[in-house]
């Protein structure tokens, strides 16, 4: 399934789309896409649903966070061999883990705001996974039973903040208002039987930065669930977001490339969808 959620900011309602790529209304089956019908009865019920049967909701969509509720968005590190060493960064020896506020969390087609001051805005497409059963030291073999599915999520980022004004902490450069796009669904994890094989991709302005695949993920999505349920409990609803590939640009030579207002981001994980966003100013 890939599910969703559409209709104004603060007042979306639940839905999926179907094999035509059509919204449907899923408001008769559930109030919203919370972390307790990500459980996998709840899962299997709306997924033996005929979508035929459901209404079709006409007209152009917004499109908000697949998810109503996220208690943690839970972030990786130069994930890949590649982007950490455009950043001039070790390979990292075990997971490196921040968090980015959920306030951040915004759908996938919403306007990215710059904050008051920033000189150093980037993009980072990240594959998201979606948490659907409590996980608490559980063992790599059995990971993936805790994985509800999986979403497209936009990093975004403020490298000053991040680099020289966290304390050695990465969350401010990761955290302003608008930084996390989410989206466009959430894909079960049924349709998607090798999260280590997607391709990802992200232009700006039309120009492509970034092109890579999960495929060369220092640590994968089974050891990350893993490796977090040691340090953490991951609760339905979180979201894991696992790393970028090269490309970014902060990493772009001879000079970086940062973000401006007007800019346009488009993004996409083969089998999750895209998403768009125009950067706008900060107020």
């Amino acid at each position: 399934m890939r599910l969703l959620r559409f209709g104004p900011k603060g007042a979306e309602k639940p839905g999926l789309l179907d094999a035509e790529g059509r919204i449907r209304d899923l408001s008769d089956q559930i109030t919203d896409i919370t972390p307790e019908v990500l459980a996998p009865d709840r899962l299997r019920r709306l997924a033996s649903l005929n979508p035929s049967n459901l209404p079709r909701v006409e007209g152009s969509q917004r499109l908000g966070c697949p998810l109503a509720y996220v208690p943690n968005l839970v972030c990786i590190g130069l994930n890949y061999a590649d982007h950490a060493h455009e950043t001039n960064s070790p390979i990292p020896e075990e997971p490196i883990v921040f968090m980015k506020h959920t306030g951040s969390i915004i759908g996938p087609d919403d306007r990215v705001r710059l904050p008051r001051g920033a000189t150093k805005g980037d993009w980072e497409v990240e594959l998201g996974v979606v948490i659907g059963t409590r996980a608490s030291y559980v063992e790599e073999a059995n990971a993936m039973d805790h994985v509800a599915g999986y979403c497209i999520v936009n990093d975004v980022s403020e490298r000053d903040y991040q680099r020289h004004g966290g304390g050695g902490q990465w969350i401010k450069g990761k955290s302003p208002e608008t930084f996390a796009p989410i989206g466009p669904w959430l894909v079960t994890k049924d349709e998607i039987p090798d999260p280590q094989n997607l391709s990802l991709w992200c232009e700006v302005d039309g120009r492509r930065f970034q092109d890579g695949s999960t495929r060369t993920m220092i640590f994968g999505v089974a050891h990350l669930v893993c490796h977090l349920s040691r340090y953490m409990t991951l609760l339905p609803g979180d979201v894991i977001s696992t790393g970028t590939p090269p490309g970014v640009g902060m990493g772009v030579k001879p000079e970086p490339v940062f973000l401006r207002p007007g800019n346009v981001m488009r993004l996409g994980i083969e089998g999750l969808g895209e998403q768009r966003q125009e950067i706008v100013a900060g107020q």
